[in-house]
């Protein structure tokens, strides 16, 4: 029996942005990228990605939401926009993105990765980029192919939504694409 659990602590979205992603993957796809889609009911803004952690340190991650959940204020924020990460001509995710009050859930994540770091998780090295990920490229792709794709497809009008929870889920990778289990929902209470 296996001692560990993958984790991450993510919003889930609500089924306008699903349906929104759904939308914007068909049309990308019409551009016949190559790339290795996810599954819009699979979709979700990660906060933090925690990795392997042992089964009797989850309740340690779950008082670290629920500490941080007393300052992190619920927020709406808007998906808008296409790009890729790292950059065009060595991309490994393409990901539509995120305005409004970013600032919000910024600062929502660095209230998270504090009380974690106090309870003995290690900090990312990376700094928080808001995005939701429409699919992983796994090959290089032709760059100029890829910014008409994204120029074409990526001029959708902006569609609000809240952010009003993070849960903490378990993830199991399998062949048939990863099953995401919610541990635990906590609510922002922050002003």
């Amino acid at each position: 029996m296996k001692d560990t659990i993958r984790t991450f602590i993510a919003f889930e979205l609500p089924e306008p942005i699903i349906q929104l992603a759904a939308d914007l993957q068909m049309r990308l796809k019409s551009h016949g990228l190559k790339v290795r889609w996810v599954r819009p009911q699979n979709m979700h803004l990660t906060v933090k990605f925690l990795g392997d952690v042992a089964k009797g340190r989850i309740g340690d991650a779950a008082e670290a939401m629920h500490r941080a959940s007393r300052s992190a204020v619920p927020m709406v924020v808007t998906a808008q926009g296409l790009g890729v990460f790292p950059g065009i001509r060595k991309s490994r995710v393409l990901w539509f993105g995120l305005g409004g009050r970013v600032d919000l859930l910024t600062e929502a994540h660095r209230l998270l990765e504090d009380e974690l770091v106090e309870r003995g998780f290690a900090r990312e090295g990376r700094p928080f980029r808001a995005h939701l990920t429409l699919a992983r490229i796994k090959q290089r792709l032709d760059a100029r192919k890829l910014l008409e794709s994204i120029e074409d497809v990526g001029s959708y009008p902006p569609v609000e939504f809240q952010l009003t929870e993070w849960v903490l889920f378990k993830s199991e990778l399998r062949p048939q694409g990863a099953l995401y289990t919610p541990l635990e929902r906590i609510a922002l209470s922050g002003r």
